[in-house]
């Protein structure tokens, strides 16, 4: 699964596809806008007949199509939170829907690990829940949602990334627990993944000290034949990407992809922008390990034979369209919004909008409320970062209503630290937390819950904080 930089298939990449490379995975540097994506699919399908052109289209804070503006559904928090797998289906394919007009095959998501633990660092908000039943169903629902429309689903990250405090971006996590606690929390939702036949399975870069003390996932046999001999699955395993610190620190690129194959991922992600050197050493490494025997011929030939058969499959679905006007994904979005105590009057409030930072998975994508909205009536939101002072903060909201946007205060300090200062002055403060919700204890008048912070959630956000709804 190759990738490239910028709007354009590039030359070198053309003649990669032509050569038999499997797939391409589609990032924010591909994407500017969603109307361009069409153009660009094609011409990686015109390059390579049965290549899968692939995004990471999970909705809610993960969006590649409209990384300029927001997702227009809300992600699968929000989704757990109303518990309606119906409308998880609905959401789902009003996904695929956009996705197979922009010429997509495969559907990185959806994410089903369970998030047990709330201080992950990348998983949070991008999770259904915490409790794997609940998890379970709405995989099922997503996946049966995303494929009616023709696109392939993609369940991550197997086994579980959910009860981990580190991101594989940037690290190896672990989850250190025995087969019984993997197979009555974290497998459970892969296995509903399964029955509802997913076209596709993604590896994590997560250790599990129990079945492998070594190596993570995605390069472990004795972890992957979890999927493929306790939960049956037969179909295409996707390796997340290889140049996660999680995969290839300590051996590089090249030697992470070749494990993997050898583990039993059938295609291997490289990554976001890889440029043609890029390839061609991963390329070379997998040629040179077939020699030497380190990755059998027979298991190189599997893997191809799981992503050509993929490939057909998807191309021979039949494509379900959603009812015209559906929308489903302000609906969603609406109905996940929790306020905890009354509101008082915002009418001129001044909006702060704490920044942390996003992880790798997530990118620079817009969140907060709309500007043209009724709370914000074209005035931007104040950003508030570590450095700034309680004083600071207090002088640029004068007199006026305050409200605080923030996601996931409870992982850092300094959010709750200003927050409670805040308050502590201006009682009147609402707190509005956008990001997974943890077991701090927030201050102010009234606390409001998002369960993310998609475009869709900011519309919803802003109608109730704004006392009017939007048709």
């Amino acid at each position: 699964m190759g990738s490239f930089d910028g709007p354009t298939l590039p030359a070198w990449a053309a003649r990669l596809l032509e050569g038999g490379l499997g797939s391409v995975c589609l990032f924010g540097s591909n994407i500017p806008a969603y109307a361009g994506v069409r153009a660009l699919s094609d011409a990686v399908h015109a390059a390579g007949a049965d290549v899968l052109v692939a995004t990471d289209e999970e909705g809610g804070d993960v969006t590649r199509l409209y990384t300029a503006e927001g997702s227009p559904v809300p992600g699968n928090a929000a989704l757990g939170a109303v518990d309606d797998p119906a409308l998880t289906r609905r959401v789902a394919a009003s996904i695929g829907t956009a996705l197979a007009a922009a010429g997509v095959d495969l559907d990185l998501a959806p994410v089903v690990d369970v998030n047990s633990d709330p201080r992950n660092p990348v998983i949070g908000v991008r999770s259904f829940g915490a409790d794997p039943a609940l998890v379970a169903r709405h995989t099922t629902a997503y996946v049966e949602g995303l494929q009616s429309a023709g696109v392939g689903a993609c369940a991550k990250h197997f086994p579980g990334h959910g009860d981990t405090a580190v991101d594989s971006h940037l690290g190896l996590p672990t989850v250190d627990v025995g087969l019984d606690v993997l197979l009555a929390r974290e497998l459970v939702p892969f296995a509903a993944a399964v029955g509802a036949d997913t076209l596709a399975v993604m590896t994590s870069h997560v250790l599990l000290p129990a079945l492998d003390a070594d190596r993570p996932a995605t390069l472990s046999p004795a972890v992957l034949r979890l999927l493929r001999g306790e939960l049956g699955f037969d179909g295409m395993l996707v390796s997340d990407a290889v140049d996660m610190a999680g995969a290839s620190a300590g051996r590089g690129v090249p030697a992470a992809a070749v494990l993997a194959l050898a583990a039993g991922c059938d295609l291997v992600c490289l990554g976001a922008d890889k440029d043609e050197d890029t390839h061609v050493a991963v390329l070379e490494a997998i040629a040179r390990a077939v020699r030497d025997g380190s990755l059998p011929e027979a298991r190189l030939a599997e893997a191809a034979d799981r992503v050509l058969a993929a490939s057909r499959t998807v191309r021979g679905w039949h494509r379900s369209d959603p009812p015209a006007g559906d929308r489903p994904g302000i609906e969603a979005a609406r109905r996940a919004l929790q306020v905890d105590r009354a509101l008082p009057d915002l009418a001129g409030a001044v909006v702060l909008r704490l920044r942390t930072g996003s992880n790798v998975a997530v990118g620079d994508v817009p969140w907060g409320l709309p500007i043209d909205g009724a709370v914000l009536a074209g005035r931007a939101m104040v950003d508030v970062r570590e450095t700034s002072t309680t004083a600071d903060v207090l002088d640029q909201v004068g007199a006026a209503p305050v409200v605080a946007l923030v996601r996931g205060p409870h992982r850092y300090p300094w959010v709750l630290d200003l927050l409670h200062s805040v308050a502590a002055a201006r009682p009147d403060l609402v707190v509005v937390e956008m990001g997974w919700p943890g077991e701090a204890d927030l201050p102010g008048a009234a606390v409001v819950r998002t369960y993310g912070a998609s475009a869709a959630s900011g519309m919803a956000l802003d109608e109730r904080l704004g006392g009017h709804e939007v048709g």
